[in-house]
């Protein structure tokens, strides 16, 4: 099953463990993170994970793989660029 959801192959799976843990494949890009929401690019759009003390744990993007461990409250997807406008950090913006 090793390579099965790589990102070569445009797949993309998310697995939330009882709100503790994320396990996700399809990754192409981090566009953010802190502690209260991480913003991804992925092979179906682009994806935002809020919620309390996360963090990556782990991260392959050569394999399109990450990890999250926190308290996951809330995913969206979006394919709008506002999502990833979203995740440019204050000095991303002060300096447009």
């Amino acid at each position: 099953m090793e390579g099965m959801y790589n990102k070569q192959q445009g797949l993309h799976r998310l697995v939330i463990n009882n709100r503790e843990t994320a396990e996700i494949s399809g990754v192409l890009h981090v566009d953010s993170f802190d502690d209260c929401e991480v913003v991804l690019e992925t092979e179906r759009g682009l994806l935002a994970i809020r919620g309390d003390e996360l963090r990556i744990s782990q991260l392959n993007l050569e394999r399109g793989e990450l990890s999250l461990a926190g308290v996951v409250t809330e995913i969206a997807y979006a394919e709008e660029k506002r999502l990833r406008e979203r995740g440019v950090s204050f000095l991303g913006r002060l300096f447009k």
